[in-house]
This record gives structure tokens, sequence and C-alpha cells, in this order.
């Protein structure tokens, strides 16, 4: 009997499993994914994008030609609930999916809800290409402003790269800008060595970043902060980290508190065998894993391997994560900041390492041009 295996989401674990799928499709299996969008940025490069290093096609992955190489019907619309009882997903298409096996990658959401008062001048960082899109929109709107600022709330590594690449984009536009960094003390680049936090600090303050230690709550024309300061904004850059989607809070699927579903080493929801997760939607129970796109990509052979071992019978295999990870922060100007476990630097030589790391991932996802893309 044929089983239906449904990715949902086009996350960077789901890549290592259509590329699993093309080089030996799973047999008896009906194989489909689902995503929003045809296209997904890769995260990786938006702080050379926003540096102006690179284009934005240069960070688009086409899923279609991935799917159909492996054998995968592309389905593009919205995950908007899952039933794990029943086995079936309901799309923002109006479809209920069935399926004998599901992945979720999906991604998290930017937790925004501090910052809604802001309205329009509110600007997530997910999705990547609306953020690319809104923020390309301002920079030509402000083109004869005397002053633009920017607020990025957000102290983990994604923001720390907002606020060092957005600087530079405003000076290669020729626009004036104050930028500004919001984030908790204790949040700054945590799970960082200390090394990394004083070399990022030290290079926002030398690049007139003003970093500001507090908590931040939107409103109509700024952020105030928790210190009583008020920073005015035209655009407020939420880098917030993710919160659980809330189909996935309400689907059944035993999660942690803050609603993320609880898988362990084997990437196996915990309560419903069936479904496997990975990215930044799960609650490891077997350790404290940190949400980050590494991990995401380093999961991604250990999830094909499981989609597969599950559909043949065969033992299932642990994603164990090294003790020591190589990160690299890029710094918005053809430098980064590279670590690994205790060891920091930074220069031109580490960001020539991060170049190659992420054109070469990207290429490697690439089968044919980018077409309607272009």
């Amino acid at each position: 009997m044929r089983r239906r295996v449904v990715l949902a989401g086009g996350g960077h674990a789901h890549l290592a499993v259509l590329a699993d799928w093309a080089r030996a499709p799973l047999a008896e299996t009906d194989r489909m994914l689902v995503t929003t969008s045809r296209f997904t940025a890769y995260s990786g490069m938006l702080p050379g994008w926003l540096a102006g290093i690179y284009q934005g096609r240069d960070l688009l992955i086409d899923l279609k030609p991935l799917a159909e190489r492996a054998g995968a019907e592309l389905v593009v619309a919205e995950v908007l609930g899952l039933d794990p009882s029943v086995r079936t997903l309901s799309l923002s298409s109006g479809q209920q999916i069935g399926f004998d096996l599901l992945s979720l990658a999906t991604g998290g959401e930017t937790d925004t809800s501090a910052l809604a008062a802001l309205g329009e001048r509110l600007l997530p960082v997910r999705p990547v290409g609306t953020f690319m899109e809104r923020l390309s929109q301002l920079l030509k709107v402000k083109a004869l402003a005397a002053t633009v600022n920017v607020v990025v709330v957000g102290g983990g590594a994604a923001g720390v790269e907002l606020a060092l690449g957005v600087q530079t984009a405003l000076r290669h536009h020729a626009l004036h800008g104050r930028v500004s960094l919001v984030t908790p003390q204790e949040g700054f680049l945590s799970g960082h060595v200390a090394k990394v936090q004083g070399l990022a600090l030290t290079e926002l303050v030398q690049r007139g970043i003003a970093v500001h230690f507090a908590q931040g709550v939107g409103e109509e024309n700024g952020v105030l902060l928790s210190n009583g300061a008020f920073l005015p904004a035209d655009c407020v850059i939420a880098a917030t980290g993710s919160k659980a989607p809330r189909w996935l809070t309400q689907s059944g699927l035993v999660c942690n508190a803050d609603g993320f579903v609880a898988v362990g080493a084997d990437l196996r929801s915990i309560s419903h065998p069936a479904i496997f997760a990975a990215g930044d939607i799960i609650d490891r129970v077997d350790r404290n894993l940190e949400r980050s796109g590494v991990h995401a990509v380093k999961a991604g052979p250990v999830l094909a391997a499981n989609l597969r071992a599950t559909i043949e019978g065969s033992p299932l295999s642990q994603y164990l994560p090294r003790k020591r990870t190589l990160y690299l922060l890029a710094l918005g100007d053809r430098r980064a900041i590279v670590s690994w476990g205790r060891h920091a630097a930074s220069g031109r030589w580490a960001w020539r390492i991060k170049d190659w790391i992420d054109r070469h991932f990207v290429e490697l996802q690439r089968l044919q041009p980018l077409g309607e893309a272009s």
C-alpha cells in the first residue's frame, strides 16, 4: 500500500530531505512539499545583501526544481492547522491534506507582540523575502530625508548583523542615518563566548551604533525603553527571536510551555510517532539546543535518514550536535567575527570563509536557473 509523506515548510532541513529523495526515491510513497512560496531565501546571506555584496536573487533557492527531482508535488500554501489524530493538514488554499508521515520545518514566527503599536513602522525580519522588499522600498522613499532613524530590537546574532548591515546600507544609499540596537544585557549574543560579545560590542560602538541595554515597547512613532528613554524611529526592525506558530500550539502535539513541538534526539514528536520536526519550531527534550540555522542545516541529513528509516522499518538515527560549532558573524563591510569553541577572532579572512560557505550552500541547492524570479 502506498503511503503519503508530506514535508510542511521549505526550511533548511527539508532541503536535505529533497536531496535525499532525488538521490534515491522512497519506494511506494507519494511525496509532497507544502511551502508558502516557491522560493526560499537563505537568511545567512541577508547581511551581505544589506551591505550591497549580494543581489537579491543571490539569496534565493528555487524549490520547484528541487521538488521535481525529488518526485514531490509542490503545493504553495500556508499551513493553518494540524490534526495529528486523523493525520491531516489544513492549508490556506482550503485544502485538507492527509498524510501517513509528516515532517515539519515551517520555521517560527517573529515575536512582535511588544512592538505592535508601531504599525507600518514595524519591520519583522521574517519572512526574509518580505523584509527585503519592504526595506528596499523604505530606502527609496527616504532618499531625500534629512535623517533616517532605524531601531533594531533584538540582541542575538541576527540583531547584531542587521544593525551593522543596515548602517552599511544607509551609507551606500547616501542617507544620513542613526541606527540603534535595543536588547536586554543578558540577551546580547547569549550563547556566544565573552570574546565574541566583546568584539561585536566594540564594532557597534566604533561604527556609531547606539547600544541600549533595555527592554523596548513600541509606540506610534518609536520605541519606549524600560529605562525611560524614547527612540524615535522611521523603521523598527524586529529580530526578537521565534515564537511558535499558533496552529502548532493548538494542534494537540505535545509542546513545551512556549508552544514548540517536543522532539527527541531522533527529531520525532514524543507524542505522535508519525510526525517529525526540525529547525526553530522544536524543543529537544533531551538537551538545550539553541534555535539556529546551523542546527537546522546540520539536522537535515538526520531528518532525511529517519524519514526513510520509518518507511523502511529500520532503526532511527540521532542528531547529536558537535560540542563546538563554527559561528560566523557578518560585520557588514566584508569582515566577520569567527568563533570556534572559546576561540574568536575577526577580519576580512573570516568574511571570505563565510562568503564561500554561504555561496557554496546556495549553489548546491540550485539545479537550474531561477527563471521567473529574475
